[in-house]
């Protein structure tokens, strides 16, 4: 429990980097990554929400079920680009 990593500052840049380049997000847009824990019946322990919020007020979500530090660049690229969940 003590153990828990936190997820790499750098990992997180990099995979901002990764995602804006994939996803062909604008330079205005502000784009968060964060790490939740989840309690509810089928879904993975700890998932990552991306969120990109643009200058216009819109918001879209994606969503990878494994931590930050275990992304790998196919995940982001395997991601369709219609998450539009607003929760």
């Amino acid at each position: 429990m003590f153990n828990k990593k936190k997820p790499n500052v750098e990992k997180i840049r990099n995979l901002k980097k990764i995602f804006l380049k994939e996803k062909d997000i604008p330079e205005t847009s502000i784009l968060s990554i964060a790490e939740l824990s989840c309690h509810e019946p089928n879904c993975p322990p700890i998932e990552t929400i991306i969120t990109e919020r643009k200058i216009d007020g819109k918001i879209r979500n994606w969503r990878i079920g494994k931590p930050i530090n275990d992304i790998l660049e196919i995940d982001i690229v395997q991601l369709s680009n219609s998450h539009n969940h607003s929760h």
